[in-house]
């Protein structure tokens, strides 16, 4: 079976990683069970040291916009397919087997599309997206989401046609080592922290009016800056006067943002649409206290470990904020809550959750030939 790793080329972000991790689990929990094949990139092994395993390169010609104008042409001669299933790992992916018989699983992330703001592109550009979504859905033969809630809107917005529809949680990888020392950008003193790249969805400009609220503390966005959003939240620091108070550190490395994590009196997150949530999990896996928006997956993934914004207004954020740190703080045992529900997420248990996807439909599969 195919497992498309192609987006493990950007390692560092949120595909790339789950690449990464779903493709080294799979190897250790797939042993005698199945053979998995790596749709890699070139150069990519090395993300793999150690483990041997069967690879397809990815190649221009494979792209599905190349083969559906093949395929109705080539397929009456195609031998019988030599792959038992393709798992495409998530829905953006430009990659479908060339031959029509091989089952499809599919993996949808998220709508971020759809839910970030009203401001979240033309109304052609998401009707295209969710026709592309569609075409994907009709040609698999299970869809998997990596929420209840991203599970929801595939339900409310696309047809499934009957076909199997399954929840497989992401995991949560094991913490970095954090940096010995503070990270030379972060000055003195106690400061709230939220991390991600400065895209508009992530809404962190209203953690500037968070901050203005809380005398004594800074502000660190951790993530990539050099975007629009970010040349926006440069402007309102300055307009805000908050200069001193605020910093947008730009991409740091693994061990700072690891630092980060376990010095922050706390983590805020008002993202306003998250297929999953990483960041949230990454603080509570270091006994942080989190306050963030109520949307999208948020709650479910935080469970009942988390404090929730029910506004986006300074003084209301302040008060969820303060009172969380507070309450946090006055609980010995919170610290282990909070670490005990980020453990509950394990890179092992999604690549058993997938195992067991590819075996229904290869039975499924079975039984109707």
């Amino acid at each position: 079976m195919v497992i498309d790793l192609e987006r493990i080329r950007h390692i560092n972000c949120g595909l790339g990683r789950f690449s990464l991790h779903l493709g080294r689990e799979l190897l250790t929990a797939s042993a005698g069970l199945v053979e998995p094949v790596f749709f890699l990139p070139p150069g990519a092994e090395r993300h793999f040291p150690g483990m041997p395993f069967s690879r397809l390169l990815v190649s221009p010609w494979k792209k599905e916009q190349v083969q559906r104008m093949v395929r109705p042409f080539v397929q009456p001669v195609l031998p019988k397919p030599s792959m038992a299933l393709w798992h495409t790992t998530n829905q953006m992916s430009r990659y479908l087997p060339l031959d029509g018989r091989v089952p499809v699983v599919l993996t949808i992330h998220d709508f971020n599309f759809l839910h970030q703001c009203p401001h979240g592109g033309p109304t052609w550009e998401k009707t295209r997206k969710l026709a592309d979504m569609q075409r994907k859905v009709d040609r698999a033969a299970a869809v998997v989401t990596i929420s209840r809630f991203v599970a929801r809107d595939v339900e409310t917005l696309l047809d499934l046609r009957g076909k199997p529809l399954h929840v497989v949680p992401n995991g949560l990888a094991l913490p970095p080592a954090a940096s010995a020392q503070r990270p030379a950008m972060i000055p003195p003193g106690p400061f709230l922290l939220t991390v991600g790249n400065a895209l508009p969805h992530k809404n962190f400009h209203v953690l500037l009016g968070l901050v203005a609220e809380l005398p004594g503390r800074r502000l660190v966005i951790a993530g990539k800056k050099a975007t629009p959003y970010g040349a926006f939240l440069e402007r309102e620091v300055a307009r805000l006067g908050l200069s001193e108070r605020v910093v947008l550190t730009g991409e740091v490395s693994d061990g700072d943002r690891q630092w980060l994590y376990e010095n922050c009196e706390g983590f805020a997150f008002p993202s306003l649409t998250e297929g999953f949530g990483f960041p949230v999990l990454e603080a509570m896996q270091c006994g942080k206290p989190v306050v963030m928006s109520r949307r999208t997956s948020l709650p479910e993934v935080a469970g009942d470990q988390g404090y929730f914004f029910d506004s986006f207004a300074a003084a209301s954020m302040a008060a969820v904020y303060r009172d969380g740190v507070a309450a946090f703080a006055a609980d010995p045992d919170a610290p282990a809550r909070a670490r005990a529900h980020a453990a509950r997420f394990s890179w092992a248990e999604t690549a058993r959750g997938y195992l067991g996807v590819y075996a229904g439909v290869l039975r499924s599969r079975q039984q109707a030939a």
